[in-house]
């Protein structure tokens, strides 16, 4: 059964990272596996439209406290039913309590870095219902600063980036000689410049459920509004303060790359594992580069022949390090 979970459940709640976790050494796959099905558990849950706010923050209070081994008190989602929910995860939903098992199966410590990476995530989504509470295209909500937008991608994927790196230190790692302050921070950085990625690639729809993660003081020093960013013609006057975050995202994943050539060369898995989002990344952020940002019918996207290319390359490059490293920068 949970063989199941995690691996044909996986795989249809997230095809992408599930061809990132087959290539993971088996040491460290359960573990972040069973953190990944609990995350997606907690994002569905903020997701549904079904239920209003206060439910869906009752629910998620309710599984965090779970999660933390805080008692074992009934999970008021499990009865939800959606019917504009995808399938798989409305069986996410419905199997929470096996999931839950498996992150009991774990060791102490394995256990202890996942209770720590979710309950920052599941803060972050609290905040983010909150924030964003009845916002809708007519009525968008901005993040205010640059900070905020900092805090955001920390709280959803630099504290990820920060799990994922304890994890392998502890199980893959162990003895290699690397900074660990080092290692950490280049890890965070890591999460925040694949989160932010997405953040710029997906402005016009999150725009049209309400929602500008672009900050409202950043947008002032263009003369501009969330709402303004509704109209695609206001590409041109949006272009030099979007620049300046395809810059700052572009930075992270450089770092995430530098973050990657510090593994172990014979952490073939492990780097492989690393890479390909980031060269994914790098494309996706090449082709926003050149394309109206603000128009919701031209939305960017790396297809999978594009996806399996860039996987196939860099296993074929692996043995000789210079063509390796040549190919992140051919992707910027």
């Amino acid at each position: 059964m949970s063989d199941e979970l995690l691996t044909s459940l996986l795989r249809d709640v997230s095809r992408s990272f599930y061809l990132t976790l087959r290539v993971l050494p088996g040491a460290v796959r359960p573990q972040i596996g069973v953190a990944y099905l609990l995350a997606r558990t907690t994002d569905t849950i903020a997701d549904t439209q079904i239920v209003p706010l206060e439910s869906r923050l009752d629910a998620l209070a309710a599984l965090r406290r779970r999660i933390l081994g805080q008692g074992a008190g009934a999970l008021p989602f499990l009865q939800w039913r959606e019917p504009h929910a995808a399938k798989p995860e409305q069986v996410l939903l419905a199997r929470c309590e096996e999931s839950l098992r498996l992150l009991e199966d774990l060791e102490e410590a394995d256990r202890g870095r996942i209770r720590e990476v979710l309950d920052t995530i599941i803060g972050g989504q609290e905040l983010d219902l909150k924030r964003f509470n009845g916002a809708t295209a007519q009525r968008i909500v901005a993040l205010e600063t640059d900070a905020d937008l900092d805090d955001y991608t920390y709280r959803v994927a630099g504290c990820v980036g920060e799990f994922w790196t304890r994890m392998c230190r502890a199980h893959l790692i162990a003895e290699a000689p690397i900074d660990d302050d080092s290692l950490l921070r280049k890890g965070i950085r890591f999460g925040k410049g694949l989160q932010l990625v997405n953040i710029l690639r997906d402005i016009p729809q999150d725009l049209r459920n309400g929602r500008c993660y672009v900050p409202r003081q950043s947008l002032i020093t263009a003369n501009l509004t969330p709402e303004s960013l509704l109209l695609p013609e206001n590409e041109t006057r949006f272009r030099p303060v979007y620049d300046q975050f395809l810059a700052a995202a572009a930075d992270h994943l450089a770092v995430g790359w530098e973050y990657t050539g510090l593994l172990p060369h014979e952490q073939m898995r492990l780097r492989l594992g690393c890479a390909w989002p980031l060269l994914i990344g790098a494309r996706t952020l090449r082709r926003l580069r050149h394309e109206n940002i603000l128009d919701p019918n031209r939305r960017v996207k790396v297809s999978r022949r594009e996806v399996h290319f860039l996987r196939l390359r860099s296993v074929l490059l692996y043995p000789w390090p210079s063509a390796w490293n040549r190919q992140f920068r051919t992707e910027n």
